[in-house]
């Protein structure tokens, strides 16, 4: 395999850019997205766990228990859709506060 496609492929598994448009000047909005837009990519929770050497074992059991937890969950999920068990109730102070703004 050639050597570019081989960069090529090392640098689209390593992931994808995040980009945050900073609009009128508004630095703090700016820094705020990228903030919830780092969260959901998990890069503070990737950084956390690269602060120490991590044995290879155990690796594997912190691997081995996200596969568990995920496959639960979206087990979870499709017995909701499906009606075989209930939805969980809406939090309260979820109800009461409007929705996320958008910065487009």
């Amino acid at each position: 395999m050639p050597l570019a496609t081989q960069l090529n492929r090392a640098s689209t598994m390593i992931g994808k850019h995040l980009q945050v448009f900073v609009r009128d000047n508004n630095v703090e909005q700016a820094l705020r997205v990228l903030k919830k837009k780092m969260q959901r990519e998990g890069v503070f929770r990737e950084m956390k766990r690269r602060r120490a050497y991590e044995k290879p074992s155990e690796r594997k059991t912190r691997e081995r228990g996200e596969a568990i937890r995920r496959a639960r969950k979206a087990a979870r999920k499709l017995a909701q859709r499906e009606g075989l068990i209930p939805k969980p109730k809406p939090r309260e102070d979820a109800a009461r506060r409007p929705g996320p703004r958008r910065a487009f």
